[in-house]
């Protein structure tokens, strides 16, 4: 890593000298710009604001600090500890998956099936941040959220960021997914971003995933286990006509629409992200 001139560092010479540093792969801007931004703990409008500001000694070498383990591949989520997801920004950990926008898709579809003031009962399970919970309950305040997780330092990440966001109607559970919930439960919608890479993928290897918990994305040989036992044993805790919203890998939704049409649900389809490709599945339980 090239050392920066310390004679004279400005705002606007951090921020060229760190996008010199980061390869062609990382959105450079936007990075340096939200590290710089958490180092002077400033919004980044006060960059573009104040560009000639000089950063002190101790500014200069927690920046450069950050740009280096960036640029060990370290996602700017965990070197800050906190990623914005829909319309909230939530604390993240090494312990909980960091949101990812194609996970707003699940998000909005659960919006369109949730009416405006509906009370209903709703589970996020393996809740990582409580991304999921979070948003809808942001959005949908007179629904009870059931959150659960296998990891309690995962669901205390969770916890803190609804207490600080403000929203009382999200519960915590702890344990693996349905087992997790209170007996008798019954929900009108479950939704879930559960892991499903399989064992080996090489995607494993990049864009940050090497830093986060293998827990929360490996899924056994076919990266399907946890959407299969979701599938299985949802109809069993959905309400009759309620909704099972999954979210699954780009080339899995025809093997999930397959599993949802073989274990009974109805209304089967599969919905793309900004991306274009398959993202969540859904089906609905039988009425009756």
């Amino acid at each position: 890593m090239i050392t920066p001139d310390v004679t004279r560092f400005s705002i606007s010479d951090a921020l060229h000298w760190a996008r010199l540093q980061l390869p062609n792969t990382i959105d450079r801007h936007l990075e340096t710009e939200i590290l710089l931004a958490w180092v002077l703990n400033r919004p980044r409008t006060s960059l573009i604001a104040w560009p000639d500001k000089r950063l002190t000694h101790g500014e200069k070498t927690r920046f450069e600090k950050l740009i280096d383990r960036r640029l060990q591949g370290e996602p700017t989520a965990y070197l800050i500890g906190r990623k914005e997801f829909w319309s909230v920004e939530l604390k993240v950990t090494r312990d909980t998956l960091i949101p990812r926008p194609e996970t707003e898709t699940l998000v909005q579809r659960a919006l369109e099936l949730i009416p405006p003031n509906a009370c209903w009962h709703i589970a996020d399970l393996g809740t990582g941040s409580g991304a999921i919970a979070a948003a809808v309950s942001s959005e949908r305040p007179h629904c009870r959220i059931l959150a659960t997780d296998r990891s309690n330092r995962a669901l205390s990440v969770a916890r803190e960021n609804t207490r600080i966001l403000g929203l009382p109607a999200v519960e915590f559970y702890t344990g693996d997914w349905y087992q997790a919930l209170p007996p008798e439960t019954q929900l009108n919608i479950i939704l879930s971003n559960p892991p499903y890479v399989a064992t080996g993928d090489p995607h494993l290897h990049r864009d940050g995933l090497p830093w986060e918990p293998p827990e929360a994305l490996i899924s056994g040989p076919s990266g399907l286990d946890a959407i299969q036992e979701l599938v299985c044993r949802g109809k069993v805790f959905l309400k009759p006509g309620g909704w099972l919203l999954l979210e699954h890998g780009f080339d899995q939704g025809e093997r999930v629409r397959k599993l949802l049409l073989t274990e009974g649900y109805h209304r089967v389809s599969t919905h793309r992200d900004l991306a274009g490709v398959d993202r969540i599945s859904e089906g609905r339980a039988p009425l009756q």
